[in-house]
This record gives structure tokens, sequence and C-alpha cells, in this order.
């Protein structure tokens, strides 16, 4: 199993067949509106904007568990991404990361990745997981890691 054996539904309520993806690094994030992370979108944006011709994609993924900090539909949530930190990478149909209702993309990441101590809960919003081309989990990265930070690690998985 790997991350290409799941499907989710785009902001447009499409769905999406993650194998598209397939052959491609992959960084995948929840994401909010009204989180202090939030900034964190142009940085998301600036390392689509450099790497998507190299074969990586950023994938957003609306969450409003985090203190209620995504309240929007998909129509505000695209709106406020483009607007604001001018969101060009695939946003995805809010979903719940943790508790029973997660979503089983999430399911799989926290289980192949687990935080600190193991464990498999996420923190918080701007949570990130890098994924290998070939689909495997590579690393969980804090809310607090910039997207900036993981550019030596996106390199490193584009050349293997």
């Amino acid at each position: 199993m790997n991350v290409y054996d799941f499907q989710a539904e785009a902001l447009n309520g499409a769905p999406v067949d993650l194998s598209q993806y397939r052959g491609k690094v992959l960084l995948i994030v929840n994401t909010a509106s009204e989180c202090g992370f939030t900034p964190q979108y142009k940085g998301l944006e600036e390392v689509y904007r450099q790497f998507k011709d190299k074969g990586v994609e950023v994938l957003g993924f609306p969450c409003n568990q985090f203190g209620g900090q995504e309240p929007g539909d998909a129509t505000q949530i695209g709106a406020f991404c483009e607007k604001n930190y001018g969101v060009t990478f695939p946003l995805f149909g809010k979903i719940d990361v943790n508790g029973n209702d997660a979503h089983p993309l999430y399911q799989y990441l926290k289980k192949e990745a687990p935080g600190v101590l193991g464990t498999q809960a996420i923190k918080w919003n701007f949570t990130k997981f890098l994924v290998r081309k070939d689909g495997r989990v590579y690393q969980r990265y804090a809310p607090s890691t910039a997207p900036e930070e993981l550019l030596a690690d996106i390199e490193k998985l584009l050349a293997e």
C-alpha cells in the first residue's frame, strides 16, 4: 500500500485518484485559513512553483479540527487562498485528519510516519508529509517547520 492507493475529493467536489501523481515527490499538508501558520501558504506556493516542473506536487487538505480555524466552504477556501497567497497548487475538499472520521489517506500517513513519541495524531494545522516518488512516506514535519526548510529533502527525493 502507498499514497497512490487513495482517492480524495478536489476542492470543486470532483473525485481525484492520487495515482495520477505516481512518479512525483509529494508534499501533503493539512491547511487552515485562520491559523497562525496560515502564512505558510506563501512558502508552500513558492516550493510548488520552484519544483513543479521537476516533478513535485504540493497537495493541500483543508481541515477544521484545530480551533475551528477552517470554517469556510470550498468556494470561500479557494477564494481566500488565491486572493491572499496566489495558491495554484491543488487543494482538496475539507477533511478530518484525526478521529473516527479521519480521511483514509491521513490514517495511512499517520501510521507510516508517526509523530513525536510514536503518536499518530496530527497535532495542528500545517503538519507536513513528504512522500517519495514511489508513493512511500519519507518523513513527517511539524506545523512550525517552514516549507522552505524542506528544500534539501525535496531535492534529495528528486534525485532518488
